[in-house]
């Protein structure tokens, strides 16, 4: 849209309003206290009316003659308040009054008022424009602009409201529809005239000004705008609204409303709209792509199908951003915008792949096809250079060069001329490989080529339609507008702003091809369409044809005749002809190609299975043409063609029909039952898709149905009867785990499916997850399944043994430092402790002496020390207290920490320097007090003997390690312990004294009742002063001497050896966990399974069997 100023005026006052004569010859203004009456064609002062003593403010022409200027009186009537604006209805019967109080006032031509409309804001809110929509749609709609003094932002509404109020950035003061009510007028502060659509969508500026615009009006039935301001300038414009479209063969789109686009297919008269909602700039279309540029971006429709005949389009892409251009091309998957002189070739996604620079400005551009992401464009420049650039190739390719500039080009079928109409509107032909001009032709503006014939185009020019064919004249009738398309006897002729398909008939070309006897020239002609009178001439020609023929020596008259009534329509007497001559063949081949399968049943052979299968197929295929999809499914099975059959029913989702094509087929019919397999996978019925599988007895592919649709249950049962399958089952499984964060449960899968490699990349990820997020107790529970992880590798790869033992130690270690570790961690961290002091104090102590030098991620030396020494000193060891205390002030506090361990570290002074001995542990093999802070680690300074702990409330356990004498298997020290010995008893006797004074009862133990000392006890004697640890060595005898009861065994599995346990105080019970072999106080273990549900360290639940 752009605006051309027509005349200009200045009066001595502001322009308060205008009015148009309702024949719109006449433009009536206020201007101070007069009215200036205007001639629109020219702007000539008519005359002034000096009928007011006041200001003028409002006037409005009576659409059925109310007042003339010839009237010397005029009916008053009075009003509450200014009446600032006026406007009448289209049939003249009411007044709508804008009021400076903010009340609107709707009024009959009587003056009797109507309707009152009081808006928020009363008289902070004076009406300063108001007007009437003037389509019959929206008769009871009044259009009207607020001033709220600036208070409050101003805004454009409806009443009754059927839209949104709409904020401006400026203070509006005039408002006028144009005349069917498609536009409105808007005018203000902004000392400029604005154009918006009907909903309120600013299609850009009609005049800037150099004071404010205080009235606009539109010229009754036309495109002339009338723009008046405060400085008294009157302006008059014509508004010229641009096409904008884009045609690529039968598919015609088009703006509409300068926010709409409207898509039309030419040979359908199907039509749809899209509804923008903001200015059309340009529109491009090409094949199933449609491109809308708005100011800010542009849009990337496309077809929701391949079918010709679709009109349903979908966003594909959105490229946000401003381009400026003269012309817009759309590709597959490409955009092209024209500058001048620069071409740009953009992806659907924005982003600049190539750019051509010509020597001239672009004049037109075209795309002429090709594959996907390669398409050619056709491009005509002002200099005369024509060009075909590929978009995936930075380098143009010149045509041709021509002396006068290009206005249009097209491109004929075959690639092998081009029809150019230049600037002087005379249209030249030219061979593109010679470069010769074939021939040319005066009075054109646009040509197109016929794209099913490639000696024809059509051109127009001058309120004619020019067909040529070949090189004969040229065969002229009268159209007008400009064609754009020509497609077998149909040409697309623009006219103003619409786009028309126009049937014209092809008998002037085919008569000068007959007139030259190329008969096969001219039936090609007559097959793009003639007049009924032609058909019949051209079967007269086709007889003299045959006259022709008959003399070269062809006396099949009969095969002739036959071929000349079938193009004529005359099918059965082609029919019969055919049969007569022999040729019964062509008689079938001919009804089954124009689908009369009736007929064509009378031509087949004597029961030939293979030509009722070729008739039946077709019979099926054009079925499937028409839309009868059924009807050829059953023909097709019918026929044998059972692919095809699927196929149909698969894509039109018929699972019924592909369950009872796959039950009748026989297993043997391996490809149409995996076709069918396939589709009910595809429509998500796995049962029959299965059940399909196994008629085939493809277990492979329903292993991997099951896997696929996540039928986990049938997969394993599959997977149980056949263990060949059991990596294509379990590897998905574990992975589907790991992707719904399940990884535990995937670990093990991935253990199961021999996949040690992927189950230990699981367990160290979550073992890092755990200790980065500080979940210590996960920790411990992932390194022990570690443990266990490389512990089953090394039992199964010899190869690995000494490396996989060696982690499995190191990471043993680590489960039980974290599963320490967890409680000092909760501790420090939250405000109430679960655990004794007691317990924190050995946790504390356990930790120290079993850090490795190198502190594992995630435990902090400084939170072991710190509860250490608070547990010390609540506990009575103020030595260790001390101790620890002194060995913080080495190490990096946290702030949180600091007030405590200052406080801490002064009131310990004050503490005597030693420790309680009930705290001292005590080694159960040499009866050895042990320091409570021990430089050899958790082991007796003495024997050397390793403690046994708790794993819950880590006290030193009553147990001693012993090991068996060489020779003895694991399987005999457990038969000799199974050895139930009776204990000895103890022969008492009582002896009585009794004197005067008192009685006393003495019971003697006889030397024979004592018994022999216990064999394992002596095993527990060691040589004094030694540095090195001399474990306890057991023999049969002293296997056969012990209980059962107060012997525990860690039966690890290989090749790890068996690890044997004496409990010395057979009396206090000791449990240990069958699975993780981490040994309780008995009630302890009790306790921690019921509250948890399962072993506190390995998590075997309580009815899990052990290992």
């Amino acid at each position: 849209m752009r605006a051309v100023l027509t005349w200009r005026d200045k009066a001595e006052h502001c322009i308060n309003d205008i009015a148009f004569k309702p024949d719109g010859t006449q433009l009536i203004l206020a201007a101070g206290s007069r009215l200036l009456v205007y001639d629109t064609s020219d702007g000539t002062l008519l005359q002034p009316l000096k009928g007011h003593k006041d200001t003028v403010y409002c006037v409005a022409y009576a659409k059925d003659g109310l007042w003339s200027p010839e009237q010397k009186s005029v009916s008053k009537h009075k009003s509450s308040s200014k009446i600032i604006c006026c406007s009448w209805t289209n049939d003249g019967q009411y007044l709508a009054l804008g009021m400076f109080n903010g009340i609107i006032s709707i009024r009959n031509k009587n003056g009797e008022e109507k309707v009152k409309i009081e808006r928020p804001g009363g008289s902070l809110s004076p009406i300063w424009s108001i007007c009437w929509n003037p389509s019959r749609k929206a008769l009871n709609c009044v259009a009207m602009v607020m001033d709220l003094e600036m208070v409050f932002p101003l805004v454009c509404v409806l009443f009754p409201q059927i839209g949104k109020d709409r904020a401006l950035n400026f203070d509006p003061c005039c408002i006028s529809y144009f005349t069917k009510g498609e536009y409105i007028l808007l005018g203000g502060s902004d000392k400029q005239v604005s154009l918006f659509t009907k909903d309120g969508v600013r299609l850009g500026t009609v005049g800037e000004q150099n004071s404010w615009v205080w009235t606009c009006q539109v010229k009754p039935d036309s495109n002339y705008v009338v723009v008046g301001c405060q400085d008294g300038t009157i302006s008059f414009y014509q508004l010229i609204f641009s096409t904008v479209h884009g045609l690529y063969k039968d598919r015609y789109a088009y703006r509409d409303s300068m926010t709409d686009v409207i898509v039309q297919h030419l040979i359908t008269e199907q039509k749809v709209r899209i509804k923008c909602k903001e200015l059309v700039k340009k529109i491009a279309i090409y094949r199933n792509r449609l491109a809308i540029q708005l100011p800010e971006k542009i849009f990337i429709y496309e077809l929701y199908s391949e079918d010709s005949s679709d009109m349903h389009y979908r966003v594909k892409e959105k490229i946000v951003k401003k381009f400026e251009c003269n012309l817009l091309v759309v590709c597959a998957n490409h955009i092209i915008l024209c500058q001048e002189k620069r071409l740009q070739c953009l992806s659907f996604s924005g982003v600049k792949e190539r750019e051509w620079q010509m020597e001239s400005l672009i004049r037109y551009i075209k795309v002429i096809g090709g594959p996907p992401g390669r398409e050619g464009l056709l491009v005509g420049l002002k200099n005369g250079q024509i060009l075909k650039i590929f978009v995936d190739n930075l380098f143009a390719i010149i045509l041709l060069k021509q002396a006068t500039a290009v206005r249009c080009l097209d491109m004929s079928a075959s690639r092998k001329k081009l029809a150019v109409v230049d600037e002087n509107d005379t249209c030249l032909v030219y061979d593109i490989d010679t470069k010769e001009l074939l021939f040319q032709e005066p009075n054109a503006n646009s040509v197109a080529w016929n794209t099913q014939c490639e000696d024809m185009l059509c051109f127009s020019g001058g309120g004619y339609l020019n067909i040529k064919a070949s090189t004969f004249p040229v065969h002229r009738q009268k159209l007008q507008g400009f064609v754009v398309g020509y497609n077998g006897s149909k040409i697309f002729c623009l006219h103003v702003f619409s786009i028309s398909a126009v049937e014209v008939p092809q008998s002037a070309p085919m008569y000068q091809y007959l007139d030259r006897k190329l008969f096969k020239e001219a039936y090609q002609i007559a097959c793009l369409g003639v007049t009924d009178t032609d058909c019949l001439w051209q079967g007269l020609q086709f007889q003299d044809l045959h006259k022709s023929l008959k003399k070269r020596g062809e006396t099949n008259n009969d095969l002739f005749l036959a071929d000349v009534f079938s193009y004529q329509g005359k099918f059965h007497e082609a029919a019969k002809l055919y049969k007569r001559s022999g040729h019964e063949n062509l008689a079938l081949d001919m009804y089954t190609d124009l689908c009369m399968f009736e007929y064509a049943k009378d031509f087949l052979g004597s029961g030939d299975p293979k030509e009722t299968k070729m008739l039946i197929t077709k019979q099926a295929d054009w079925a499937r043409n028409i839309k009868e999809p059924k009807a050829a499914v059953e023909m097709y099975v019918s026929a044998g063609e059972h692919v095809k059959a699927i196929e149909i029913c698969g894509d039109h989702g018929w699972v019924d029909m592909l369950i009872d094509i796959a039950r009748k087929l026989d297993k043997a019919e391996r490809e149409p039952l995996l076709l069918c397999a396939t589709y009910l996978k595809k429509l998500d019925s796995p049962g029959y898709a299965a059940e399909t599988y196994l008629k085939m007895g493809d277990l492979k592919s329903l292993v991997q149905l099951h896997v696929e649709t996540q039928r986990w249950d049938e997969a394993f049962a599959l997977g149980e009867k056949n263990p060949e399958f059991k990596d294509d089952i379990y590897m998905p499984y574990a992975q589907w785990l790991a992707e719904n964060d399940r990884f535990e449960e995937a670990q093990k899968a991935f253990h199961k499916a021999g996949r040690q490699r992927e189950a230990v990349q699981v367990l160290e990820q979550l073992t890092n997850n755990a200790v980065a997020e500080s979940r210590f107790n996960d920790a411990a529970y992932y390194y022990w399944m570690l443990s266990m992880q490389c512990l089953d590798i090394a039992q199964a790869d010899p190869a690995q043994k000494d490396m996989m033992l060696g982690k499995f130690h190191h990471f043993q270690h680590l489960a039980e430092l974290y599963h320490g570790y967890h409680a000092i961690h909760r501790h420090t961290e939250d405000p109430f402790s679960v655990h004794r002091p007691e317990t924190l104090f050995n946790i504390s102590r356990f930790l120290l002496h079993s850090l490795p030098k190198d502190t594992p991620l995630g435990i902090s030396k400084v939170k072991i020390l710190f509860t250490l020494a608070k547990q010390s000193k609540a506990l009575g060891a103020y030595k260790l207290a001390r101790h620890a205390y002194d060995k913080l002030r080495g190490l990096y506090i946290p702030a949180r920490f600091q007030k405590s361990i200052e406080l801490g570290t002064l009131t310990i002074r004050a503490k005597p320097f030693h420790d309680s001995e009930e705290l001292v542990p005590l080694c159960y093999r040499c009866s050895t007090n042990n320091p409570l802070l021990n430089n050899l680690g958790n082991v007796c300074i003495n024997c050397r003997q390793p403690f046994i702990f708790s794993a819950s409330s880590y006290d030193v356990l009553h147990l001693v390690e012993f090991y068996l004498e060489e020779g003895i298997t694991d399987e005999e020290a457990i038969s000799l312990i199974d050895l139930e010995v009776p204990r000895p008893k103890q022969d008492n006797r009582q002896q009585e004294i009794a004197n005067s004074s008192s009685q006393i009862l003495r019971l003697v133990e006889t030397k024979d009742s004592m018994g022999d000392e216990d064999p394992f006890t002596a095993k527990l004697s060691f040589e004094q002063g030694g540095s090195e640890f001399v474990p306890v060595v057991v023999s049969r005898l002293v296997l056969r001497s012990m209980s059962r009861r107060d012997v525990l065994i860690k039966r690890w599995p290989p090749p790890l050896r068996w690890q044997y346990f004496r409990s010395l105080l057979p009396d206090v019970s000791i449990t240990m966990c069958p699975s993780c072999f981490q040994m309780f106080h008995s009630e302890d273990y009790e306790l921690l399974v019921l509250q948890h549900g399962c072993c506190p360290y390995c998590r075997r639940c309580k009815d899990d069997p052990g290992p």
